[in-house]
Formats: structure tokens, sequence, C-alpha cells
């Protein structure tokens, strides 16, 4: 009390207002109480109060009967907010537009039809016709839309502009008539229309005010349907974008085969989102993930099971396929392959791992959480997220204890997932699930896509189907220890083929050193040659690649063509045009893709052929349409050398024995932690990082049956240049003798060079000193070189015009 008196001093009503809410004895009614009910008792008394209220309610009733009438045409009003309806503005613009039309369509009789018309005349003109117009479009839009008008504000600026430009306009055209001609200026643009014009036309001109007139005309018409000035491009696009066009004729043909970004990996390759639960909120119908927090055991789950994948025909690739001349040509039916296990979202045993994961942060007082987990077909990836300040490190040197906790030696750890902040914990699945060529080619994936060389490769640990097109790797290399799934996917990878891809689109060419890998494609339509068992045969049939993919470079020089495909597309359309007097007919280039099961056994036989044909095929054979797919179970450096790594993108590791192993396929370790049986890991050409496939599965007896359908329509057609040696002649010079070859290359590297070292024999050939000595003596004997002048280079008596004539002298002995 001692505060509030010395405070200083108010008014009597401002104190009033203030102590009263404080004053609690006090049984007076507040003062603005007593207001509101004072003026009550005024309204309520007298008659012409009592028809002011009647009228209004009488007004109020019919607006809002003339409103919902007018809602109620159409569904796009009939849920319009109450607070926003504005049907008295409505009903008084309906009410102003009937007046008008009565006088100037129909004629009002009397003094009111003249007032009327002089009144509206002399302000608005010659418009007063069409006002009617204007004003009941007005009313429709604020009875159904009132939100639209705006502000009342945004109406009256809007309408002003409009009016005073358009009847501006209309007042130039009539001649600008000037007062105290007033019926003149009625029959022109009003007086709105001569203040308008002529102060414009007065200070500027005539040829200045009509545009300015025009540009006042537009803002007002902007104003009034609400569209800003920055809105009025992209607006005017949407309304040219709904215009009817006139289809363009497409062109014939449409060039180029690669795109921005482009990957082996068909469809969208980005993991799906797990689900994080809060405690505090309900848990979803379908459950993708487990919801666990740490320090918290996981409560058993209800069990989700995922649907089975939609088994339908493949619409898409199953018409009649005219081969060429007049085979018919049906690609197997997709039910013939065998549906694999139905996937689960969510186990027990998962359930029970995220437990035991919590269990080791929680022991080892590490501040992270396993937010939750994708179950795969082998192996699960948990999610564990660090709190703030927690070290990634203090998780992944845990690995020895995940392991021994969870009681699995194959832990692999990311840090992090690519994409996500957070690191993944992948752990073998102890029920694990069979996935079926069968299912990933009837995927959504596989059956929208329609690349002949278009492979199914398994699932990721997601559970989504990995789907690839070979053409774009461009060439493969697979390898991984006895029992990991090498031999599984090179048969999915030939069983795709055959299930996509007819004899006139692709066409293999298999080398099996081992014999029995893949006998049971013998007598397939796509083959090329009989399968190749031999070693020295694999190497002859590596050149003849060779000799076939400078054919076809032959022919995209000649047309000008930069890829295969391209030319392809202008052969069928008929626009390759052949010299005159050209008995050729040419044809499409199918893709061919060479399969060598075991690579060691070619590199034990003939390494250099075999190294020189696989380096030269990589490196031109692409824009040919000739792909390679190397498989070997020992991945060290004397098979995989490092040419052929260099050469070859796209990696396949399977399971591994070793570190080194992995170093040599993948350059990073990872793949001696897999569990084997057809999980692997799948590096694509531009990939950063590897992608965790669990290889599909096709039995032999699907294999069988999938052979035995195209063989039964098409028997398979050899070439018989395949096995044909290379021309050579049989008559060789006894210095020469077996080193035939080697001269030859000698003799091409010093003409070419133009520099006669025994060094640089050594380096390119890779030969030893003695055998490099002895190859230049050969070229001296033969005039290709001349003397030994000490420790400086021979000098070249040959120049590279003259070096065809040479290595024939040399052939020739």
């Amino acid at each position: 009390m001692a505060t509030r008196a010395s405070s200083p001093p108010r008014s009597r009503n401002s104190a009033q207002r203030s102590s009263a809410p404080r004053s609690s004895g006090s049984k007076k009614p507040p003062a603005r109480t007593t207001t509101r009910r004072t003026p009550a008792k005024k309204q309520s008394s007298g008659v012409l109060p009592a028809l002011g209220r009647g009228i209004a309610a009488v007004w109020n009733g019919l607006a809002r009967g003339v409103g919902a009438l007018a809602r109620g045409i159409g569904h796009s009003a009939r849920d319009l907010d109450p607070a926003l309806r504005r049907d008295g503005a409505g009903l008084a613009l309906i009410g102003l537009a009937v007046l008008i039309a009565g006088e100037f369509w129909f004629g009002i009789p009397g003094a009111v039809g003249r007032w009327v018309h002089v009144g509206i005349s002399t302000v608005f003109g010659s418009l007063s016709v069409a006002l009617p117009l204007l004003g009941l479009a007005m009313a429709w839009r604020t009875l159904r839309h009132p939100e639209n008008n705006g502000p009342a504000g945004r109406q009256v600026v809007g309408w002003t502009s409009a009016l005073l430009g358009l009847l501006g306009l209309i007042h130039i055209s009539k001649g600008m008539p000037r007062f105290p001609n007033a019926e003149a200026v009625r029959e022109a643009g009003g007086a709105l229309g001569f203040i308008a014009s002529t102060i414009l036309a007065d200070l500027v001109t005539v040829w200045v005010a009509v545009p300015l007139l025009i540009l006042l005309l537009l803002f007002g018409v902007l104003v009034i349907i609400g569209i800003p000035l920055h809105e009025l491009a992209n607006r005017f696009a949407e309304f040219k974008a709904k215009l009817p066009t006139r289809p363009e004729p497409a062109p014939d043909l449409k060039y180029g085969v690669d795109e921005a970004y482009d990957t082996p990996i068909v469809g969208d390759t980005e993991p799906p989102e797990i689900d994080h639960w809060a405690d505090d909120e309900p848990e979803p119908e379908q459950v993708d993930v487990a919801p666990v927090t740490a320090g918290r055991a996981p409560v058993a789950p209800e069990q989700h099971e995922l649907a089975a994948p939609e088994h339908s025909h493949v619409t898409a690739r199953a018409e009649q396929l005219q081969l060429t001349g007049d085979v018919q040509y049906v690609l197997p039916e997709p039910m013939v392959l065998k549906a694999g296990s139905v996937p689960k979202a969510r186990t027990q045993a998962s359930d029970a791992v995220v437990g035991r994961l919590t269990e080791v942060l929680r022991q080892f007082e590490i501040d992270a959480t396993v937010t939750g987990y994708m179950r795969g077909p082998t192996v699960t990836r948990y999610e564990v997220e660090l709190g703030p300040g927690v070290k990634v490190e203090k998780v992944t040197a845990l690995a020895k204890n995940i392991a021994y906790a969870v009681a699995s030696a194959d832990v692999r750890i990311l840090s992090p997932i690519p994409g996500k902040s957070a690191i993944g914990i992948e752990i073998p699945n102890a029920d694990k699930e069979i996935v079926s060529l069968g299912d990933v080619l009837r995927s959504p994936v596989a059956r929208n896509d329609h690349h002949p060389m278009t492979v199914g490769l398994g699932k990721d640990v997601e559970g989504g189907y990995v789907v690839a097109n070979m053409a774009k790797m461009p060439h493969l290399l697979v390898a991984g220890a006895t029992g990991s799934g090498k031999s599984s996917f090179v048969n999915s990878l030939i069983t795709s083929i055959m299930m996509r891809a007819t004899p006139d689109e692709v066409q293999l060419l298999l080398v099996d050193p081992k014999r029995v890998e893949l006998t049971h494609y013998e007598g397939i339509p796509h083959l090329v040659t009989p399968i190749i068992t031999s070693p020295k045969k694999a190497a002859e049939a590596l050149q003849w690649v060779c000799r076939e993919m400078d054919t076809r470079y032959d022919d995209l020089a000649a047309f000008g063509f930069r890829h295969v495909d391209d030319f392809n597309k202008a052969v069928n359309a008929g626009a390759v045009k052949l010299p005159p007097g050209s008995e050729r007919v040419l044809a499409p280039y199918p893709y061919l893709m060479v399969i060598v099961d075991e690579l060691a056994d070619l590199m034990m036989v003939a390494p250099r052929d075999v190294e020189d044909s696989i380096v030269r095929i990589t490196q031109l054979a692409r824009a040919a349409g000739i792909h390679l797919v190397l498989a070997t179970q020992r991945p060290s450096t004397d098979v995989v050398t490092g040419l052929i790594k260099a050469n070859v993108p796209s990696r396949l590791a399977f399971a591994t024995a070793s570190m080194t192993d992995s170093r040599v396929i993948l350059d990073s370790p990872g793949a001696e932690k897999l569990v084997g049986q057809g999980d692997g890991l799948f590096l694509p050409m531009g990939a950063s990082k590897a992608i965790r496939v669990q290889g599909a599965w096709v039995t032999e007896a699907e294999i069988r049956q999938v052979v035995k359908l195209v063989t039964d329509q098409l028997p398979a057609q050899y070439r018989d240049d395949v096995a044909a040696p290379a021309e050579t002649s049989t008559k060789v010079a006894e210095d020469i003798g077996d080193d035939l070859e080697l001269v030859l290359e000698a003799a091409t590297l010093v003409v070419n060079l133009q520099l006669g070292s025994t060094s640089m024999l050594q380096r390119k050939l890779r030969v030893g000193f003695a055998k490099a000595g002895r190859l230049m003596d050969i070229l001296e004997t033969r005039g290709v070189v001349g003397p030994s002048e000490g420790s400086k280079p021979r000098e070249v008596l040959v120049k590279p015009d003259d070096l065809d004539e040479v290595l024939v002298n040399l052939r020739e002995g």
C-alpha cells in the first residue's frame, strides 16, 4: 500500500480502472461491464432503432440466402468459413448491377430512370452499358471466394486504376470532348475518362498518354485479381504451358549413349529411410525397423512381414520378337524362375541383437543410441547415432567386443553410413533368407528397364533389389574364394541375359577352363562359338575379340558414329548409305559379352597374350559394344595385374581369405569379413564406396529349363572365324626362331619411336637384357637399325611409312 500511495497522481477514471480488479473486498462491478450494459438499454428503446434492426435482419437474411445459393453451385465454395463470408457486399453489388442494367438495357420510366442515366453516364461515360456485367462478376467472386478480394482498400485502388486507364483510352478514341459539352463527354469516357485523358494529353501529348493509360489499366487488373508484379512472369509461363500446342514431329534418330552422372546401377539407389520412434509416439501400423533407445531393453515386438514381391507377367518384354529372317523368338516366361523367401522387416533374432548392442554401449559408457535397423536377406544393418562430443572411434574400436556380444566373427562397421550422420553395424542374420533371381527380375526396377544387357544382381542390406546394366560397367572383375558365390553370380548373369535378351541383341563368348562350370549353356543360340575350355584356345578367342573390335571400329569410323548403339539405330532406320556398287548388306551389331570363369588358369598358360588382349579390349571395346567379365578365385597380383585392374573399373568381391586379396579386388579391406554364399561387395564404376549385395540364386533345374526353352526355339549358329588362327607364314628364319612376335613388336616400337635403344625394349617388352640385345641384333641384320655405337642409341634406318614392308620381310625371314 505504501508503494501505491507514492505513485504519481492519475486521473479518476484511470485510477478506478486500475484499482477495481485488485480490490478483493469491493462488490462494485467493473466500470467496463457497466458501460457494456448501458448502451444495450438505449438500443432497445424507440421505434426507429427497432425498425432499423428489422431492416438489417431482413437484409442479412436475404444476403445469406443469396450467398448460400451462389456457393451451392459446384463444390469449390461450399465449405467457406462463415467468418470470411461477405454476403452483404455481394448482395449490394447485385442490386447496383440490376439497377444499372434496368436503365441502360431496358429503360426505367420516370424521373428515377433519368437520374440514374445522367448520374452513371456522367461518371462512367459509354462504359455504363457494361457496368452491370462487371458488377455481377464482382458479386459472384465476393459471394463465392471473398478471400481473393483481399482488403477493401486493394479493390478500391484496383478498380480506380483500371477504370481510369480504360475510360481514358475510350475518351481519347472519341476525340477527347471537353466540358461544357456534357452530352459528348457522356458518350465518350465520362468524367473519369475526361480527367485521365486530358490531363495526361495536355502534359505529355497523346502519343505518350496512350501507353501510360494502358499500363495503368494493366496495373489495375493485376491489383483486382491479386497477382503481384514479381509473379507475373511465372503466371504467364503457367498459362502458356496449359495452352494446347501443336505437336512437333519427332526427330528420326536420337544419338548419344552416355548421360550426365551415369551409373551402371538401374533405378533409385538411395536407401529407404529408417523410422525413428519417440517414447510418446504410437507404434505405426507397418513397421520397418525396431525402435531402441540406449539403456532400455527392447520390447518383444509384434511380427510384421513384408508382402512377397508380385510375380506378374513381364509385359514390357513379353511380345514375340522378330529376329533376322522369318524366325519368331519368344523370351522365357518370368514364372519359369521360382520365388525366394518372403522378406521380413523385423524378427525376434534381430531385436535380441539390438539389446546386446545397447548393453555393450552401456558397459563402456558411450553416449550412443541404437535408433533402428534395416534387415537384409543375409545381414542386418543396425544404425547407431552418437551423442554430442562423442568420437566415432569410440564405437569403431569396439568391433571385437561387439562381435563377442553378438557371437559372430563377421561384424562390419561403416562409419558413417553413406548419406547419413550415423554409424552402421552390419551383423549376419541367424535366420537368413534366399534371394531368388526370379524375384529380382520380376521387381519393378528390372521390369521398368528394357535394356537387353540389364541383369539382376541380388538385394542390398536395406532389402532393395539391385539391378545393373552391364553395358555401363563397362567391364567387370569378379573375385572370391571357393564357395563364396562367384559361380552362382556367373549363372545368374548368363540366365538374366537369356531371360531378357534375344540372340540378335546379345551374344556370348564363354570361357570355362575348369570345363564343368558352364556346361549347362552349351548350344544356346546366344553363343558365338562352343564353350571354350582350353586355355590356349581361350587366348586365341580373346585375340579374335580384338579383331572383331577393330572391324566394328572400322565401320563406326567409316560411317561417322561414336558408339555401336548409334550405328545400330541408323542401320535400323535405313539412314546408313553404302558406297555405290557395294554388295554388302548392313546389319546391326549385337552386344558381345565375354565371360571368363577362371582368369588364373589363362594367366598360367599364356599370361602375356591374355593380358595384352584383355588390356586392349578393356581400353577400347566399350564403344564397340563389347564387354568383358573376368572371374577368378585367386585374386593375387600375378593374376589380377596392375594393367588389368586399371582398365576394369567395376568390381564385385565375394568373401576372400585375407585382407590382401580384398585390397587387390576393391583397393580397400572389407571382403575378408563377408559371410560367403553370395554375400558380396559391389563397387560399380564411379562409385566411392562399395554396396553390400546378397547375390541372386538360381538353381540348376531352373537353368536347364531356361536353356531348353531357348534352344528349342533356335539352334546355336557359331561363327567360323573365332577359332581361326591369325594368318602367319610358316617360313621363319633360324635366327628368329620362336620369337617372331617379339621381333615384330620390337621393330614396330623402334620404327614408330625412331629410337634404337636396348633399354627401351627391356621396358616396353618386359624382357631381360640378353633378350633385348638379341632382338636389336636381329633388327640390325634386317637393316632396321644401324650398328652399335657404345652407350648411344642406334640409328634407325627405316621411316614409319615403310614399317609395313619391314614387317612383311620379317615374317618371310
